[in-house]
């Protein structure tokens, strides 16, 4: 049985790669229910849902995939991890997975943007169950991670509803549509029966920051086979300021609170068909600190403060609530042969901003000038946005024994989707000029200028889209895969998409694997549409932009076309080897081009860009953004994964490997005819940098599990890479670029398991204190000589939780 178990545990680790490594590493206790959970998974049956993303095949069984895809269980991560959500949870877990915590980015601090490889948020397919999720109304406009890019809010989802994660690191735009260029995330929600709770704590070192987290799950039986399972949870996370005592900054977490209620199941219906369901929803408020105005007697009087209001200066707070839903209703049988699954999956985010202890300057001024105090209201609702995704899908499998050698199996579908992006004006007050365009930047509310009548949005697109699968047994040892996506976007046009990829097993213990794809990523609405006018604080000064949608009068004069989607090839080239039993080890080179990338462009100015200088005095703003479709990127990079198991002084000993080295650099930038000879406006080298080293282009994450009698032991050392990023002032001026050293964390916890149904953890993340390098505030975007970058700027917590089975 022993060594029945360790094969079956070399054969998973060949499949999912790395990041099983790591989950199978931390749960030893469990490690034998862990695997046949695994491989029952993936077991066929008559009628079994896929549970491998970026395979098709009902039949799938405990073999090799052709391409590499990460298998991350979750129940210990939820019951026993440091990180109370699920994309810093990843973040520690995954080397080609990044999610930092943004300070001092406006939206974007309320929403953990997550990407792979290196590449924009939008880039990574999200799926549910095996279903398109809906992305955020958000578009990242701030910040050193995935500025311009909309993303999936993953922290919408508790982690204890979940059962796996499942990372497909290949391009596969030609199996699941848009955005699946850098990879596809498959994340498997639980319908196991029982009952469980977590309760939860944390804090910094620093004596701020507290978190309190209570989460419950209880699945149990429905009908007549049928199951519910119900997932609850309460976080609350407290405001952190790493703000020096004589800085009237906060710089730090944001403070958020959120409510979030699943429900996950199925119920048999007429002969082995099964009707399934998803459903979800959070309710997440929070808060964030904008840049602090001066006092009386500083540079911002009185254009921007009253002294009757704020005469020691101030903190704008921009809050936002934040409503996220999910729905997903399907059907799944066996017609004959086939094995046919119909759905219809809803999502839909929305984020309304209300900004406290703020102040409408110009209202300020004008009471001023009427003979009042001069005064404005201290808050003001600013607007917001929502985004909502209605997807259909219909799909047929089914296994020709026999055919192409041993086998091959054939699945075909449809899907058609409908999007809309809305945006929502805030009161008069949070936009207004009342005193008049042009007096010193003083209009709406400060910290977050609401969105404008002009601004009003609803936006409304549809696609079509149609595939055609294919995998093949040749041999025993060869094995190969083929797809084709044809799709059409009623607001750009239409694109084919396709793939090829194989494996061979050489020796026993080991596999060359490999692919070649093309894909695609359109436009989101909310690049195409968003209009907004905010102000930014460069080198300490503020100024106001409006970014200029799409097909716009400001774009319009600008000569900016209308978006396409961007356009990739992708190339991988990889090898399992298992010598041992005990050893398993992984390597994936990659290769991927994108062309037509679009990008959030530089500023433009009357100065830099003199035939825009009449539009932008009439809106009263000193610069003017677009998204524009201006780059070609190369990412090209490596994952690397080890892990060995063994006996020692009587305990168990796991330890693992993973690696990610990659790299990306913009080839190409193109401007339109209008912008020829204004390339470095269009793309600036801060933006460029944006591009190329928004994320570490390197992680390395090295783990040991020790287990003793009731005692449990996780250490994981965590290194991230150097970055470097731009400054305002840009090194044509002299200023050199922002250079931040490799910096190496460590965490580490201790698990006492009471009895079978209770167990206690408690330890400390980034034991070492490790901070990104120190910059010039005048030069981070964030303003604050610690930027949010590797891994964000707190220090060390410490913390505690008690999972508990009913």
């Amino acid at each position: 049985m022993f060594a029945v178990t360790h094969l079956r545990q070399a054969v998973l680790l060949s499949l999912y790669g790395a990041s099983a490594i790591t989950a199978l590493a931390l749960a030893p206790a469990a490690h034998a229910q862990t695997l046949a959970t695994a491989e029952a998974d993936v077991a066929p049956t008559p009628l079994q849902s896929v549970t491998v993303v970026g395979s098709r095949r009902a039949t799938s069984s405990s073999t090799d995939t052709v391409v590499p895809v990460d298998l991350i269980p979750m129940n210990k991560l939820a019951e026993q991890g440091g990180q109370f959500d699920l994309a810093q949870t990843l973040t520690y877990i995954s080397p080609s997975f990044n999610s930092t915590r943004q300070s001092g980015a406006d939206g974007a601090d309320l929403v953990d943007s997550a990407a792979l490889r290196g590449l924009g948020s939008d880039q990574t397919l999200v799926l549910v169950n095996g279903k398109r999720r809906h992305t955020t109304a958000l578009v990242n406009l701030f910040g050193a991670r995935n500025r311009g890019n909309t993303g999936t809010d993953l922290n919408a989802i508790p982690m204890l509803a979940i059962k796996d994660v499942q990372i497909l690191r290949d391009g596969a735009a030609a199996q699941y549509g848009s955005d699946a260029i850098a990879g596809v995330m498959d994340i498997s929600l639980k319908k196991s029966k029982g009952c469980e709770a977590i309760a939860g704590y944390s804090q910094y070192s620093a004596g701020d920051g507290e978190n309190w987290m209570g989460s419950a799950y209880c699945g149990f039986d429905i009908g007549n086979g049928g199951v519910l399972a119900l997932t609850g949870e309460y976080l609350d996370r407290g405001r952190s300021n790493r703000a020096e005592p004589d800085n009237p900054r906060i710089i730090g977490d944001t403070k958020t609170e959120s409510q979030t209620i699943y429900a996950n199941g199925e119920l048999p219906t007429t002969g082995n068909g099964r009707l399934y369901f998803t459903a979800g929803a959070q309710k997440r408020d929070g808060s964030s600190a904008a840049f602090a105005r001066g006092g009386v007697g500083s540079d911002d009087i009185p254009s921007r403060n009253s002294a009757a209001m704020y005469p020691n200066g101030f903190v704008p707070f921009i809050n936002a609530r934040i409503e996220d839903r999910t729905a997903i209703l399907g059907h799944r049988i066996q017609l004959g042969e086939w094995n046919t699954d119909i759905s219809q999956t809803y999502g839909y985010n929305k984020m309304k901003y209300d900004i406290s202890n703020t102040i409408n300057a110009s209202i300020a001024n004008l009471d001023l000038q009427n003979g009042g105090r001069g005064v404005s209201a201290s808050q003001f609702n600013a607007g917001g946005f929502s985004f909502q995704q209605l997807t259909t899908n219909l799909d047929l499998s089914r296994y020709y024994d026999g055919i192409m050698g041993k086998g091959m199996n054939v699945a075909f579908g449809a899907e058609y989707r409908r999007e809309e992006f809305k945006i929502f004006a805030g009161e008069a007050g949070s936009y207004i000029d009342a005193d008049g365009v042009g007096n010193g930047g003083n209009a709406g509310s400060q910290g977050f200028p609401g969105f404008q009548p002009g601004d009003i949005t609803n936006a409304k697109r549809h696609s079509n889209a149609a595939y055609l699968d294919l995998e093949a047994d040749f041999t025993d040892r060869v094995k190969g895969q083929a797809a084709v996506r044809y799709e059409k976007f009623s607001d750009f046009g239409s694109t084919v998409t396709g793939k090829l990829a194989g494996s061979i097993r050489v020796a026993d213990s080991v596999l060359l694997r490999g692919s070649a794809s093309t894909g695609f990523r359109a436009p989101s609405l909310q690049q195409s549409h968003l209009s907004t006018t905010f102000t930014d604080f460069i080198g300490g000064v503020p100024k106001e932009v409006v970014l200029a949608p799409n097909g716009g009068v400001v774009a319009n004069a600008a000569g900016i076309p209308k978006l396409k989607e961007e356009k990739s090839t992708s190339f991988t080239l990889g090898t399992t080897w298992t010598p041992t039993q005990a050893i398993s080890l992984t390597a994936d080179l990659y290769h991927i081009k994108i062309k037509d990338r679009i990008v959030l462009s530089g500023r433009f100015t009357a100065d830099n860009y003199p035939d825009l200088s009449a539009r932008l005095a009439a809106l009263g703003v000193g610069e003017a953004q677009f998204f524009v479709n201006s780059a070609d990127t190369k990412t090209q990079g490596i994952d690397l994964t080890a892990s060995h198991k063994a006996t020692v002084l009587g305990g168990r000993l796991n330890t693992f490997l993973a690696m990610n080295v990659s790299k990306t650099e913009v080839t190409d930038v193109h401007a339109p005819a209008s912008l020829r000879g204004f390339e470095d406006v269009l793309l600036s080298e801060k933006e460029r940098l944006y591009i190329e080293q928004g994320a570490p282009r390197s992680k390395f994450t090295l783990g040991f599990n020790y287990g003793l009698g009731a005692w449990d032991t996780d250490l994981k050392i965590i290194h991230f890479g150097p970055q470097t990023l731009g400054t305002f002032s840009g090194t044509a001026e002299g200023v050199p670029n922002q250079r931040y050293k490799s910096k190496t964390s460590a965490d580490l916890a201790f698990t006492y398991n009471i009895n079978k149904n209770m167990k206690l953890t408690f330890g400390g993340n980034n034991l070492f204190g490790a901070r990104p390098t120190a910059q010039d505030a005048d030069q981070t975007d964030n303003g604050f000589k610690y930027e949010s970058v590797q891994f964000g700027l707190n220090g060390t917590s410490y913390f505690s939780r008690l999972w508990v089975k009913f």
